[in-house]
């Protein structure tokens, strides 16, 4: 499984339409709005690398109103009791 953040920067006219969009996507686990320096965060858990290329290339980089983007993989995932 591959599991990634995806923090974004999207246009704030748009921020609904952008979320509404990515959760459509399979693989788009949640979308969250935030404060701070990006607008939203992109949950995705993929059942492979393959999947998560497709998530990417073919679902968020279609979504007009993302501005910008940032991915982090997770590498090793800790989870509470």
């Amino acid at each position: 499984m591959v599991n990634a953040i995806v923090l974004l920067k999207v246009e704030r006219e748009r921020a609904r339409e952008v979320a509404e969009l990515l959760v459509a996507i399979e693989g788009v686990d949640e979308v969250l709005t935030v404060a701070g320096q990006y607008d939203m965060v992109a949950i995705l858990k993929a059942k492979d690398d393959d999947q998560f290329a497709e998530i990417v290339t073919e679902g968020m980089l279609e979504i007009e109103g993302i501005k910008a983007s940032e991915t982090l993989i997770a590498i090793k995932h800790y989870k509470g009791t």
